[in-house]
């Protein structure tokens, strides 16, 4: 995709000072979804990432990650997997937890959602402390998957979200 494209993108994304809580800059992707043609050219960034490999499944996270990751799934006709916060999934789940600048979250998934051995891309809208994205990496390498990579629509790099993350290879496509 052309830089063009990006800018367009870069140029959607709202900054939200204080929220969800003071001295947060919020990044809301709420223009992007709701103009087709930028939500086509976001959904285009992961699956141009995707195209060509052998992929079982996409992993979505709670919430947004859930727009992307299933759109991403159903164009290359794949299996999409929810994480979900804690007590949000019906099934038996496992559970991983990670931590907050403020305390501890719990990100849980179906246990048999991945089966041992199949190919998992994760995919969600923001990498920030990555917290979450490493309690997904945890699950989804729990159930015998193998990670080829997390991608992320933005990544706020001076967080250093991504060696949470390590060894997986890790994609974004908007930094700050």
């Amino acid at each position: 995709m052309g830089s063009d494209a990006l800018e367009k993108l870069r140029a959607a994304v709202r900054d939200v000072p204080d929220f969800p809580k003071k001295g947060i800059m919020f990044k809301d992707i709420t223009l992007i979804l709701s103009d087709p043609v930028l939500f086509r050219a976001s959904i285009d960034l992961f699956l141009e990432r995707c195209r060509g490999r052998q992929i079982d499944k996409i992993v979505g996270i709670d919430a947004r990650g859930f727009l992307f990751g299933s759109a991403v799934a159903y164009e290359l006709d794949v299996g999409f997997v929810p994480i979900r916060k804690r007590g949000k999934l019906p099934y038996r789940t496992e559970v991983a937890k990670y931590s907050l600048e403020y305390g501890e979250g719990e990100m849980e998934m179906h246990v048999d959602a991945i089966m041992a051995g199949e190919r998992v891309v994760l995919v969600d809208d923001l990498l920030a402390t990555g917290g979450t994205s490493a309690a997904a990496a945890v699950l989804i390498r729990n159930a015998g998957g193998d990670l080829l990579e997390a991608q992320f629509l933005i990544e706020l790099e001076f967080l250093h979200g991504r060696k949470q993350l390590e060894p997986t290879p890790v994609t974004s496509f908007l930094k700050y």
